[in-house]
């Protein structure tokens, strides 16, 4: 899976009708198309679509035609997010109306191509579901630990010392996370 980390945007036309794709982190949903609706207010469409997870791991999806022909912006967006594997991203189609009717299938392929051409433009990072867990090792083992939790790219959240050892609280990958404990195995 993917997302993103910026805001980017990319203008697709189609028989004089504008399509200004938006993609962008979940987290900014809200305020980037309150920031749209001020910066088009001639637009006449704000078509829009995400997914995201939630605190149980499952999926959310969601999508607005926005006075478009029902399913044939919304939802088509929505699956080219999908389709291209993206995760806590969103996009914002803003349309403005050339003069031309594109009918509905017009429609579904002109708000397809301009998410698709928003998302080829786009730097895309990988995106994991971060496990967080513990571990801990005597002062003797805590330099073969901290080489291994950099060999595995696990992030160290916190350390504190005691009276026989080093206690770490960590967050990563949940594959990265596994090779970490078998590696070090002998260590914690």
């Amino acid at each position: 899976m993917f997302s993103v980390s910026d805001h980017s945007s990319h203008t697709y036309e189609i028989k004089k009708s504008k399509f200004i794709a938006h993609l962008f982190p979940y987290s900014d949903f809200e305020s980037i198309l309150e920031a749209l609706k001020i910066e088009h207010p001639k637009a006449r469409h704000f078509v829009n679509a995400f997914r995201t997870m939630n605190e149980h791991r499952q999926i959310v999806e969601g999508s607005s035609d926005d006075g478009e022909p029902k399913g044939t912006s919304g939802k088509p967006s929505l699956a080219v997010l999908s389709g291209n594997e993206l995760m806590n991203v969103g996009v914002i189609v803003v349309r403005y109306f050339g003069g031309t009717k594109l009918g509905t299938g017009g429609l579904v392929r002109a708000y397809g191509e301009s998410v698709n051409l928003i998302i080829q433009k786009s730097e895309l990072n990988s995106f994991f579901v971060e496990e967080f867990f513990e571990c801990s090792c005597l002062y003797s083992n805590i330099g073969k630990v901290e080489y291994l939790l950099v060999q595995n790219s696990i992030k160290v959240i916190k350390k504190e010392f005691g009276v026989e050892g080093a206690e770490f609280t960590l967050s990563a990958a949940l594959s990265n996370k596994e090779k970490f404990e078998e590696d070090a195995k002998v260590y914690i």
